[in-house]
């Protein structure tokens, strides 16, 4: 079967995983961490894609982001790679990729998965060991939305402007809203649609991003389609 192109649809939220090349570690130290966020707001900046909220864990990078245009999101990537791939390259004398193929992206309905792909992303450095709580680890975006730090390379999106009338409510909502996490089943979905490319949303909403981006955006049923009612003149014999 023929490899599905990525999905990418302008105007909506995307969740973007760049893992490591053999599951190997991506980031040598702070300082390394420090060059791919610096680079990642250059090039977002440049091809239009907002930034809602990221982890970056040892071997893998976890993006929430919004593109202007479909495009965007794939050339800035593209930017992304080359520049900070090049600058690990240089820093620790190696050469060659650090990824593990093409990125992973799907697409995300904003009123209805926006927020739990969120809080799946932040928390990501729990289910890997790297902290006791989302807020203990300084490379995501989870210090920014509980207002522990200013991170001028995120906007917020306006499921998280919902959650109180001021800053301060919205930031002691969200602090909620990690402590409580997610359903295991809710994890292992929003894994999947990364992995296959599957978008996350309602039916409509997987209706409408299909017609969009012009290939299948979930799962295809298992097995024969239901047999056809029969016709009336099937009937009458």
């Amino acid at each position: 079967m023929a490899r599905l192109r990525r999905l990418a649809v302008g105007g909506m939220p995307h969740l973007v995983v760049q893992r490591g090349h053999d599951g190997k570690a991506v980031f040598a130290d702070d300082v390394d961490r420090q060059a791919y966020l610096h680079a990642l707001g250059e090039v977002l900046r440049a091809h239009g894609v907002l930034l809602y909220g990221y982890t970056l864990l040892d071997a893998e990078v976890w993006l929430v982001v919004q593109p202007d245009a479909a495009e965007g999101l794939s050339r800035a990537m593209q930017a992304l790679g080359r520049r900070f791939v090049a600058a690990v390259n240089r820093r620790h004398g190696r050469s060659g990729t650090l990824w593990d193929g093409r990125y992973r992206a799907t697409v995300i309905d904003s009123a209805t998965h926006l927020v739990d792909v969120l809080v799946h992303v932040e928390t990501k450095p729990v289910d890997a060991g790297l902290a006791a709580t989302p807020v203990q680890w300084p490379w995501s975006s989870a210090v920014h939305h509980v207002g522990q730090r200013r991170d001028p390379l995120l906007a917020d999106p306006p499921p998280l402007w919902a959650l109180g009338n001021t800053p301060f409510e919205r930031e002691m909502a969200w602090r909620r809203r990690l402590d409580a996490g997610l359903a295991p089943a809710q994890r292992q979905a929003i894994d999947d649609a990364a992995r296959h490319g599957w978008a996350l949303g309602p039916p409509s909403f997987l209706a409408l991003v299909e017609q969009l981006a012009g290939r299948p955006v979930a799962r295809r049923r298992r097995g024969r389609p239901p047999r056809a009612v029969a016709t009336a003149g099937a009937a009458s014999r």
